[in-house]
């Protein structure tokens, strides 16, 4: 989901815009909204919140389906204890060691609102919300629940690694197959 931000003097309603838009647009690709802002609205600086889902394909057999579209994992994950690890996410907490080594930003305290973790069959479904995402957080955050999983860190290991703002403390960084954009809230 992409939000776009278009100056249009024009009497077309927003209804039209939508229909004329999809009338146009490849078969891959839709517009679900329109509505009229006011004119200062900016699509990036004005947004309150994102909401990003992760997509582990969790099987030892390849889903050729799933190439490119998720992350696969051979071993066993255990959605339970990395969702129960996931809550130590949720709060306001300096995300340093949550971040790319790459990351400029100054201030890398963040408000996640929400973490969830479930099993859909032979996918592993990670959805998190949150005022605002430092570069690679949401993959990093990840695959720290992944090695939590794999017994590689401790399920109560979150805490000390937001504390430490160590990156080299935190899990992987996952691959970004799998790593989808869902809601962004206004």
């Amino acid at each position: 989901e992409f939000v776009f931000n278009v100056k249009l003097e024009s009497s077309i309603t927003e209804r039209g815009i939508i229909y004329g838009l999809n009338g146009l647009l490849p078969d891959d690709i839709a517009v679900l909204s329109c509505e009229i802002v006011p004119d200062d609205f900016h699509a990036r600086y004005n947004c309150k919140g994102k909401e990003y889902i992760y997509i582990i394909h969790n099987s030892e057999i390849k889903n050729p389906f799933y190439r490119d579209y998720a992350y696969r994992h051979w071993y066993p994950l255990k959605a339970d204890v990395m969702h129960k690890a996931a809550q130590d996410f949720v709060g306001t907490h300096d995300f340093k060691s949550f971040c790319s080594t790459a990351c400029t930003k100054e201030n890398t305290v963040r408000t996640i609102y929400s973490f969830d973790v479930v099993r859909d069959g032979d996918r592993v479904i990670f959805k998190v919300s949150g005022d605002g995402f430092l570069y690679n957080m949401v993959r990093i955050m990840v695959g720290t629940l992944v090695f939590i999983s794999d017994g590689k860190i401790p399920p109560d290991a979150i805490p000390q690694i937001l504390d430490g703002k160590n990156r080299v403390k935190a899990g992987k960084t996952v691959m970004p197959s799998g790593l989808y954009l869902n809601r962004v809230f206004y």
